[in-house]
């Protein structure tokens, strides 16, 4: 078995509508030492933290109970704050201005959260 990477300190916004998903994420955060911002299940609470919280980086559910995330997204891009988006569909569902964001194929397990945000990681200035 292999060790998480500590990522101490990351903040990490988390947008998921499905709360055990959501704890899950959360709990392998909480693994790798990141601080969890949100989490946010709905479109409007998570640009609200956007605009109030500070963050490095983000893991974006594609859907949100019917709801694309991409408005969220282009906030995002526009700060220049990296973040990768959550799916069971790949980068199938995804707009063509979203190719190349990294995508976490669901189910996934805590190494594969960990390898996307250690190149979210990088990316934060």
């Amino acid at each position: 078995m292999t060790e998480t990477p500590r990522l101490d300190g990351l903040r990490v916004l988390v947008v998921e509508d499905e709360m055990m998903v959501s704890m899950l994420i959360e709990d392998m955060l909480a693994d790798m030492g990141c601080k969890v911002v949100g989490p946010a299940s709905r479109l409007d609470e998570a640009i609200a933290l956007v605009g109030d919280a500070e963050l490095d980086c983000a893991v974006l559910d594609v859907n949100l109970g019917g709801q694309p995330i991409f408005p969220l997204a282009d906030i995002l891009r526009e700060k220049g704050a990296p973040f990768a988006f959550a799916t069971g569909y790949g980068d199938a569902g995804l707009r063509d201005v979203d190719k190349g964001t990294p995508v976490l194929q669901k189910p996934f397990r805590e190494s594969d959260l960990a390898r996307i945000l250690s190149e979210l990681r990088a990316k934060v200035g």
